[in-house]
Order: C-alpha cells, then structure tokens, then sequence
C-alpha cells in the first residue's frame, strides 16, 4: 500500500463488465458488454459521478458523455486467470492468479455421488440438481420442499452448490469452489421470495493475498457485502453484511466517516443477483444510478 494514502476503497459493482475478453468464447460470452448494452437499451441513464471519473473516456455509452478533464485514472483490465467465477476475479484483484479452474457442473448437475454423500450427511432427500435460475427453481420445487422436507440443490455458471454443505464438497475430483445457502420465505407458488439473509461459504483462498499482507502490516481491512465469504475471512479485520447494495454503499460512507487506516474492500451483488442473471437491462439501468448517487455522497468525504 502506497504509505502517501491513508485510505484505498476498492468497490466491485458485481457482474458489470464493459466488453468481451479475447476467451468469451470459452465461456459462451461472445459479445457481452453489459455496460455498453444497457446504455444502448435504456432511455435515460444519468451517472454524473461515474461520469467525472471518467468512464465515458475509457467507453464510448450512448448518453454520457467524456470528460475533458475526468478526476480519475481509468482503465480497462483483462483477467489473467483460468475461469470466470466470483472467487477467481476477487482473488486475482488481490494478487492470486488462478490456473486450476473451479469444476463446474452445469451440463449433468453434481455427481451422483456428491448427492448420496450430502443426503446422507442431512438426512434429507436433495431435488433439483441441475443448472438454473435460483428464482425458477424455488418456484417449481418450494412446495415440494416444504410439503416433504426435502432439499433443493441447483448450480449455475459458477462453480457453486446452492445450498448449505460442508466439506464433503472440497474433495479434488468435486472441487465446488462455493456452497451457497439460499433461505427463502413464503408457503406456495407466487409468494416465494429469497431473502438477504444468503451467506456463501467458500474454499481458502490459495495463498497469501494483498488482504493478508495489509493486516500484517498493521492496517485496518474492511469488508463490506460478501467479501468476507469470497475469502473465507482471511486477512480481513472487520465484516459487514449487506442486505442491498444500497445498504452495502450506506455503510462503506459510514467507514469513510469513521477513522480507519487501510483498505475498504465492497461488494454489490444486486448488480448481478437481482439484474445480470435476469438480463434486465432497465433493472440493471436504475441500478447503475442508484450506485451513482450513493458515490457521490462517498466522493467528497
């Protein structure tokens, strides 16, 4: 940490990428813009902080404008690492270049094995098992679930487990890189909404990282929204859970009005739970000037 600066934020506006790395194809994400495609798509999109830092000048959006004198530096970044996934991105901001990929199990679900260990460790009958929207899923199998005491168990592009698990995931030829516990609320179909209360619970990150190193050296590292699970707690100080991203912009302008010396690490993950998988772009829109204005109260602190 360069000793000039008392405090680094570093804020994740999660899944909001601004173009297609040269390996999209790898992923099946030729084309993907998300920034360029909503400012295509909406018909007002105001972001004048975002703006005054320059994001137009390092992008050409259809209703910004460049700066001719932007406060900020500015750049676009291209992962080095092998994947595609939360934890992978997180870790290498940190230092860690990831060149095993977390397996993943969206093709056939999890192995047939993988779910006879976890129904034996719960007592509990596992459905679902596939790749698939977490809102879907809940919908067709919340019924079940609570008329049987069953378990629902799904995964998506990442290499996660939606659900609540333990260790027996992390044997090498599994490799879940994250087991998600998704806790809902309702009694049928149309009432069912998943609630804030997720909390993710993930591998140890594969070495020491920018985090540990900090808090080594005697400074403060903050944690706000699920940094502390991408982690697993490592070299972090303090965590806070956020029930938005709102709410997770709310407290990073609190710890700026607080006295701390370090890094205030955040993660918004409506951008991507509540937006990006639903691809609503209108959605993602508003919530792009929701974040803009919250950093414009952050900015002049």
């Amino acid at each position: 940490m360069d000793r000039r600066l008392k405090r680094v934020f570093v804020i994740v506006l999660d899944s909001m990428g601004m173009g297609a790395m040269a390996d999209a194809a790898r992923f099946g994400d030729e084309g993907a813009d998300t920034l360029g495609h909503i400012s295509q798509t909406v018909e007002h999109f105001y972001i004048p902080n975002l703006a005054s830092l320059g994001l137009a000048n390092l992008k050409s959006l259809k209703q910004v404008q460049p700066q001719e004198h932007p406060l900020g530096y500015y750049a676009a970044l291209n992962e080095k690492s092998n994947g595609k996934d939360t934890m992978t991105g997180h870790w290498e901001m940190m230092g860690i270049e990831t060149k095993k990929p977390f397996i993943t199990f969206t093709e056939h679900g999890f192995p047939p094995e993988l779910i006879a260990e976890l129904e034996k460790r719960c007592s509990r009958k596992i459905i679902g098992n596939r790749a698939e929207s977490g809102t879907k899923i809940l919908e067709e199998l919340g019924e079940q679930e609570i008329r049987e005491g069953k378990l629902i168990v799904y995964t998506s592009a990442d290499s996660v487990l939606q659900i609540c698990g333990n260790e027996l995931t992390m044997r090498d030829e599994w490799r879940v890189g994250r087991v998600i516990a998704r806790p809902y609320v309702g009694k049928k179909k149309g009432e069912f909404v998943r609630t804030s209360n997720r909390r993710d619970y993930a591998l140890k990150p594969t070495g020491p990282t920018a985090l540990n190193a900090l808090q080594e050296a005697g400074y403060d590292v903050l944690a706000v929204g699920k940094i502390h699970d991408i982690f697993d707690g490592y070299g972090i100080t303090k965590s806070l859970h956020s029930t938005s991203s709102v709410h997770g912009m709310d407290q990073t302008i609190a710890l700026a009005q607080s006295d701390f010396c370090g890094l205030c690490f955040t993660n918004l993950v409506d951008f991507d739970a509540l937006w990006g998988h639903r691809r609503n772009p209108i959605g993602y829109g508003e919530e792009i000037e929701r974040f803009d204005k919250k950093l414009g109260e952050l900015m002049p602190l």
